[in-house]
């Protein structure tokens, strides 16, 4: 996925985030993916995947 517009996508963290400013990501939804990105620096790099990147990142996740 290249440069996606996130002018206006809707970032979450995980209910699982550590709420003492640890370690959180946050995702976004786009038209044609997902976005991630590191909540301590909001305007830093961004991930973004489409669909199939984004299900193989989440599954290598779940493996490791």
């Amino acid at each position: 996925m290249t440069n996606p517009d996130l002018t206006s996508v809707v970032w979450r963290k995980s209910t699982r985030s550590d709420g003492n400013g640890g370690a959180c990501v946050e995702v976004a939804d786009l038209r044609d993916g997902v976005a991630v990105r590191d909540s301590k620096d909001p305007n830093g790099p961004v991930l973004a995947f489409d669909a199939n990147g984004w299900h193989g990142f989440i599954d290598s996740l779940k493996n490791n």
